[in-house]
């Protein structure tokens, strides 16, 4: 049995949960997630709290145990606190500015970096070098975050790029002059 499979998933105040066999969808305070079932795996929803079991033993039934579970916490999760990443911009000249729906990186290249926001996500820009991705469903915070630290990663000589506020960015030494 899967460790994080067999733990039940509880119900915030708010929160309703739909289950209609390969869908289920999760509408709170912060919005709507649906998403489907994979086979293998049965889902029970009761009033205060969600389980997650198996069929059978098959190799397919045991390994979409544990992810099930985590990817139906994170939907509740979700759309009852929502989630955020922090990037931090170090570098001279480098700042970013949210206009709309775009976001203006100016990173050292000739040109800034505009870069659409899908929907679902909301950028917060506190002092030019620190934003904030903010969203509902986890997978895509992760990833909106991850495609701009991707346009300037940073450099282990200075640390000119952008990172996540948690990231720590080993330094090398540089080249020595000749004496």
């Amino acid at each position: 049995m899967s460790r994080i499979g067999k733990l039940p998933i509880a119900i915030p105040a708010g929160v309703k949960v739909i289950y209609n066999v390969p869908e289920i969808s999760v509408e709170g305070p912060k919005g709507k997630l649906s998403r489907t079932v994979t086979d293998g795996v049965n889902v029970t929803v009761e009033e205060k709290q969600i389980t997650v079991t198996r069929v059978d033993d098959s190799i397919k039934s045991r390994s979409a145990h544990g992810l099930t579970r985590t990817l139906i916490n994170n939907m509740v999760s979700g759309v009852s606190k929502g989630f955020e990443k922090v990037l931090e911009i170090n570098g001279v000249g480098y700042r970013a500015e949210v206009k709309g729906d775009v976001l203006t990186l100016s990173l050292g290249y000739s040109h800034p970096v505009n870069f659409q926001l899908p929907a679902g996500i909301t950028v917060d820009v506190e002092k030019l070098t620190k934003v904030k991705v903010m969203g509902i469903d986890k997978e895509l915070v992760g990833a909106t975050a991850a495609k701009i630290r991707s346009f300037r990663e940073p450099e282990p000589y200075k640390g000119k790029g952008v990172k996540y506020s948690t990231e720590t960015i080993l330094r090398k030494a540089g080249k020595t002059g000749k004496k």
